[in-house]
């Protein structure tokens, strides 16, 4: 199954080149995306079955050995990203070709989509750090494209102060990805968890808040996620859907990987973690009661769910990073869903503004349904996948006694509710609107096109899915926590068992700290 891990980025690589090839002819170029896509979840899947049967899935690039060629692994974590991630990805392509302009899908918004999708495989599948950056690279060229793709003003402007503010962080990230160089003679990141361990400990640290950082611009964490409620709005309705429920998340999983793997515990700042955590959990949700407009609001509401996927790394137990794996995979679908259903309003009705909205309820019922499912999971109410994700996280956070964030998570819980209601008083409650309709491209129709509600109700079902099917998938993200609290699995993948031997000119032996992951299991017996 090794020859199957570079397959996810080769398909969107080379399904990109083929649409640029066939630029002009729209509906070849959709077909060829459609099923790049397709084979692509097809791969994913594969590898994630693969992987939890196997273990960790290695291929060295050229057949240069580690840590001397580039490294593709695939382990239960970066395949679970992997699957729910290119699922995703499909389903708002599908989204899209019912959505964008005629104009628009010919500015090579099907090549620029599938070389973001290699750009987001290609995250989850590196064992370099170097190749992160590639990865993150191909991923703000195509999001650039994307992002002002149509050329209004407030897009360009938007897309100007996502791309200043994404090439900053690639700056830092090269200056930290050299500093890491200098200090240990390496970029890959098996060969990074042994030698980080002989650097000296303020030097490990430094490096591990510099890799916070520059991750934490990604994942719009607090204080860095200003850029993100001004840029995604702007946006057309499938590509803001493709960065709400996904490019923030590849942020986190940087951030998981490089912490659990390469800082460990002792590189591991648990305590500011845990009030990043809790900041950006409740910064977010007050700047998402404070605005009326639906995608702004889905916005902020964006930055604080990610402080629960960071609460649960700030945990570093066993519990806690389960319950960040099954708050990703919610949050992924669940988001992607409410911009979906967003994306339809404002279609149908030309705003996104609540004061010009109501009555969507009365008049397109299924719609109502659409936001209501989501909408319940995201607040995190009994029995959909917000709750069961959720409820993993509070139960890992009073087995470790951090009872204060925890208490924020349940009170931003609760105003995450709040806002949900705003949402539903202003769009889908009270009187029609037709005035508002009848501003709209549908020209005040009230049957929804097709494409789009198919598409955002295929999304809304596999919340219930997540929901249904809870107990496997959290059992899997037990599993896939235990991989990354067990580094030495990881090391002895990509370098062998005989991986310490390559330390350099004169390191003397590493001796490896018993694995965390087999302390939690031993205490749970």
């Amino acid at each position: 199954m090794n020859v199957l891990v570079p397959l996810p980025f080769v398909l969107g690589l080379g399904g990109a080149a083929v649409a640029l090839l066939c630029h002009g002819r729209r509906k070849l170029q959709r077909a060829i995306a459609l099923a790049v896509t397709s084979a692509t979840v097809a791969s994913s899947v594969a590898l994630l079955v693969a992987s939890d049967r196997q273990g960790h899935l290695v291929t060295q690039v050229g057949g240069w050995p580690a840590p001397f060629g580039i490294t593709l692994v695939v382990d239960r974590f970066s395949a679970i990203m992997l699957v729910v991630s290119t699922a995703m990805i499909l389903v708002v392509l599908v989204y899209a070709i019912g959505q964008l302009s005629v104009e628009r899908e010919r500015l090579y918004f099907h090549p620029v989509y599938l070389v973001l999708t290699a750009g987001v495989c290609l995250s989850f599948l590196t064992g370099d750090l170097f190749n992160l950056f590639v990865a993150f690279e191909v991923m703000l060229m195509a999001s650039y494209v994307l992002l002002t793709l149509g050329g209004s003003s407030g897009q360009i402007r938007s897309g100007m102060t996502y791309l200043v503010i994404n090439l900053l962080a690639s700056t830092f990230f090269v200056v930290a990805v050299g500093l890491t160089y200098a200090a240990t003679g390496t970029v890959n990141m098996a060969q990074l968890a042994l030698r980080l361990g002989e650097v000296d400990p303020a030097l490990r640290a430094a490096l591990g808040l510099m890799f916070l950082v520059v991750f934490g611009v990604k994942a719009a964490i607090f204080p860095l996620f200003f850029w993100l409620p001004d840029a995604y709005p702007t946006a057309p309705a499938p590509v803001t859907a493709l960065f709400a429920g996904l490019l923030t998340k590849v942020g986190v999983y940087a951030i998981i990987r490089s912490q659990t793997l390469l800082f460990g515990d002792l590189g591991r700042p648990s305590v500011l973690l845990l009030a990043i955590a809790g900041a950006t959990m409740l910064v977010g949700v007050l700047g998402a009661i404070a605005q009326n407009d639906i995608k702004r609001i889905l916005s902020f509401h964006i930055v604080s769910q990610i402080g629960y996927m960071i609460l649960g790394l700030a945990l570093f137990s066993l519990a806690g990073l389960a319950g960040a794996i099954l708050y990703i995979v919610h949050h992924i679908v669940v988001k992607t869903t409410l911009f979906l259903v967003a994306g339809v309003v404002e279609r149908m009705a030309g705003t996104a503004s609540l004061t010009r909205l109501g009555g969507f309820s009365r008049m397109v019922p299924v719609l109502g349904i659409l936001f209501l499912l989501p909408a319940f999971s995201l607040a995190g109410i009994p029995p959909f996948s917000g709750f069961v994700a959720k409820l993993a996280l509070v139960q890992a956070g009073l087995e470790s006694g951090r009872l204060l964030v925890i208490g924020v998570s349940l009170l931003v819980s609760l105003l995450t509710l709040f806002s949900m209601t705003k949402i539903w008083g202003g769009v889908f409650w009270g009187a029609p609107e037709p005035a508002a309709l009848s501003e709209g491209p549908a020209g005040g129709r009230l049957r929804p096109p097709s494409l789009m509600t198919g598409a955002t109700g295929a999304m809304a079902a596999l919340s219930l899915v997540i929901a249904v099917f809870a107990e496997p998938l959290y059992g899997l993200s037990e599993r896939a926590a235990a991989d990354l609290l067990d580094r030495d699995s990881y090391t002895a993948a990509v370098l062998g068992e005989g991986g310490g031997d390559l330390l350099g000119e004169g390191g003397g032996e590493v001796v490896e700290p018993a694995s965390p992951a087999a302390a939690v299991r031993g205490g749970d017996s």
